[in-house]
C-alpha cells in the first residue's frame, strides 16, 4: 500500500510539473525563424541596369509580418563585399539595444560572415520598415516592411480589412551607391533624385473588391524627399501612425516626410475601373512623381482623367495637416488599456534641449551637425566601449544642450540621460530644408510645431492633451518641432537626420539612457553572438 502511494505521489509530481511547463510554453510569446541572405543584383528599377541590394533574392527585401510581443529570430548572411548591418526601424528594442543595428551599437557583420538577431515587437503594434545602416547601402535597397499586428484578443478601432496593401514609396537614384558615397566623402553633395519607386518598381497595381475597405500600409524609405501621397476619386482614413493608433480623419492627400509610416483605410466605393495613384515630391523645385493603380476587381475600365492634383500651398498647407493628426485617446494600441491613460502632459520635464540642425563647411567639406557638432563614427561601437569601460572612444560634453556660435566641430557625440528622465526637445531648424529627426528605441509626443525661433514662450502652444506619438517627426523649414519623450528604456539610442545624406555626414549623435544599478529588470546582459570590433577585441560580454 505504502508502495502504491509513493508511485501515487510522483505521478501526482510529475503530471504538476508537465501542468507547469505547459503553462510556461503557453505564456511564452512566439518564435519566428527567418534566414536571409544579402547578396547583389542587376535589375531596371527606373529603366536602366543598376547594381542593388537583395534580400533572399528579393528588391525590396522579404516582409515581416508578424504580431504583437513575437521574438524574432533572424540569422542574416552577408554576401556583399563590405561588411553590413540591418536596422529596425521603429521597432524599439525594449531593454535591447544590442540588436538594434547600427554603428553605434553593433560592429558590423564582415563579408562572408552572419549575425543572429534576436528581439521581440514588445508591446508594439504598426507599419515600420527596415533597411541597412551602413556605408551608403541604403541608397542600394537592402530594406523591405514590418508590419506588427495585434494580438487577436486585443480590439482594434476599425473593421478588419478585406487585406492590406504595404507600399514602400521612396526617392532612387541610377548612380551606384558606392559612388554616391564617394562623392560625399570628398565634400559633394548629392544630386536630385532620378525618380520615386512603389515596391521598388515605376509601376504596380493593387487589385481590391468594390464595396471592400483595404488597410494601406506606407513608408517613406527614400533618402531626401518628403512625398504626398493621393489616390484619384477616393478619400483616406489614417488610423494609425508609427504605433499610435490616432483619431479616424478622412484626407484628400498626405504629406510623407522621409523615414515616416502610417496606415489608412480605403473604401473602393467608387464606379468600377481603374484609379490613379500618386506619390509626388514636396518641398523641392523640380517635378518627381510616380504612379500606380487602384484597380477594381471587376474593372474593365482603365484609368483616365487627370491625376490628383497636389494640395495648393507646402509649407502651411503640411504644418496645418501634421497638427490634425491627434492620439485616440480612448482606444488601446497593443495593450488593452487607453492611450490616454498616460497622461503625459501633466509630467514636469526634468530636462530640456534644443537641437539645432546645421550644413558647415568643415576642412573644406560640406558636413552636417547638431548644435555645431559633427557626428564621426568609431571603429568601436558606443555600446561595447561603454559596456567594457573603453575610454576615448566618444564624448559626452561635445553637444550642448542649447545651440552656440561656436565654429562646427567634430566628434563621436554622445548625450547622457537618466533612466525615468521626461525630456523636452525642441528640434530648431534655420535652414530652407526639410528636416527629417529619429529615435532609436522609443515613440515621442509630438506636441508642436512653429515658424521662426522656438523660445520658452512658445510652451503655451503645446499640445499636451492628445498630441500622438511617433518615432520620426519632420522639422519645417525655418520652423521648430517640440517633442517629448519619456525615458523608459535604457541603452544607447540613435537620434539621427532620417535624411540620409546628412545622417552620413554627421546631423546624429547617440543618446546615453542609463541607471547606475544594473538590473536586468533595466536592460538584458550582451547577446552571447555580440560580435567584437575596434577597442573591444578580446573582450569578453
Amino acid at each position: 500500500m505504502a508502495f502504491r502511494t509513493g508511485l501515487s505521489l510522483l505521478h501526482l509530481l510529475v503530471a504538476l510539473a508537465l501542468l507547469s511547463s505547459l503553462v510556461i510554453v503557453k505564456g511564452e510569446s512566439p518564435y519566428k525563424f527567418y534566414t536571409w541572405t544579402v547578396t547583389y543584383g542587376i535589375i531596371y528599377p527606373l529603366g536602366v541596369p543598376q547594381q542593388v541590394i537583395l534580400i533572399n533574392g528579393q528588391f525590396p527585401g522579404p516582409k515581416l509580418d508578424v504580431v504583437t510581443n513575437d521574438n524574432i529570430i533572424l540569422n542574416l548572411i552577408n554576401k556583399l563585399d563590405q561588411p553590413f548591418l540591418l536596422t529596425w526601424n521603429g521597432i524599439k528594442q525594449r531593454k535591447n539595444s544590442w540588436q538594434d543595428g547600427v554603428l553605434g551599437t553593433n560592429c558590423p557583420i564582415p563579408p562572408n560572415s552572419n549575425f543572429t538577431y534576436k528581439f521581440q515587437t514588445k508591446d508594439q503594434i504598426g507599419t515600420y520598415n527596415y533597411f541597412p545602416s551602413t556605408a551608403f547601402h541604403k541608397a542600394a535597397g537592402g530594406f523591405g516592411a514590418i508590419n506588427v499586428y495585434a494580438r487577436p484578443r486585443i480590439p482594434i478601432p476599425y473593421p478588419l480589412p478585406a487585406e492590406d496593401f504595404t507600399l514602400l514609396i521612396g526617392d532612387w537614384f541610377k548612380t551606384n551607391h558606392k559612388t554616391l558615397q564617394q562623392r560625399l566623402d570628398s565634400g559633394g553633395a548629392l544630386p536630385f533624385p532620378d525618380g520615386i519607386l512603389i515596391n521598388g518598381q515605376t509601376q504596380t497595381t493593387f487589385t481590391g473588391d468594390q464595396g471592400k475597405t483595404y488597410m494601406l500600409r506606407i513608408s517613406n524609405i527614400g533618402l531626401s524627399s518628403t512625398f504626398n501621397f493621393r489616390i484619384q476619386g477616393h478619400t483616406m482614413k489614417v488610423v494609425e501612425v508609427e504605433g499610435s493608433h490616432v483619431m479616424q480623419t478622412d484626407y484628400d492627400s498626405l504629406d510623407v516626410h522621409v523615414g515616416q509610416s502610417l496606415s489608412l483605410l480605403v473604401t473602393l466605393n467608387q464606379s468600377p475601373k481603374d484609379y490613379y495613384i500618386v506619390a509626388s515630391a514636396r518641398f523641392v523645385r523640380a517635378n518627381l512623381s510616380v504612379t500606380a493603380l487602384l484597380r477594381y476587381s471587376n474593372s474593365g475600365v482603365p484609368a483616365s482623367g487627370d491625376m490628383p492634383p497636389l494640395p495648393p500651398g507646402e509649407l502651411v498647407w503640411s504644418m496645418r495637416q501634421a497638427r490634425t493628426f491627434r492620439w485616440n485617446l480612448t482606444a488601446n494600441a497593443a495593450r488593452p488599456n487607453p492611450q490616454g491613460s498616460f497622461h503625459y502632459g501633466k509630467i514636469n520635464t526634468s530636462k530640456s534641449f534644443v537641437f539645432s540642425n546645421s550644413a558647415p563647411l568643415i576642412n573644406g567639406k560640406q558636413r552636417y551637425a547638431v548644435n555645431g557638432v559633427s557626428y564621426v563614427n568609431s571603429e568601436t561601437p558606443l555600446k561595447l566601449a561603454d559596456h567594457f569601460n573603453i575610454t576615448g572612444v566618444f564624448s559626452t560634453s561635445a553637444v550642448q544642450s542649447v545651440p552656440s556660435n561656436s565654429p562646427a566641430t567634430v566628434a563621436t557625440s554622445v548625450v547622457k540621460a537618466s533612466l525615468h528622465d521626461f525630456l523636452e526637445i525642441v528640434f530648431q531648424n534655420n535652414e530652407k530644408s526639410v528636416q527629417s529627426w529619429h529615435l532609436d528605441g522609443y515613440d515621442f509626443w509630438v506636441v508642436g510645431f512653429g515658424s521662426g525661433q522656438w523660445t520658452p514662450a512658445k510652451r503655451p502652444l503645446y499640445n499636451l492633451v492628445d498630441a500622438l506619438t511617433r518615432h520620426t517627426t519632420q522639422v519645417y523649414p525655418n520652423s521648430w518641432t517640440a517633442i517629448l519623450v519619456s525615458l523608459d528604456n535604457q541603452g544607447m539610442w540613435n537620434m539621427r537626420s532620417a535624411i540620409w545624406e546628412r545622417q552620413y555626414l554627421g546631423q546624429q549623435f547617440y543618446l546615453k539612457v542609463w541607471d547606475p544599478v544594473q538590473s536586468l529588470a533595466n536592460e538584458y546582459n550582451p547577446p552571447d553572438n555580440l560580435l567584437l570590433c575596434g577597442k573591444a577585441i578580446g573582450r569578453h560580454p
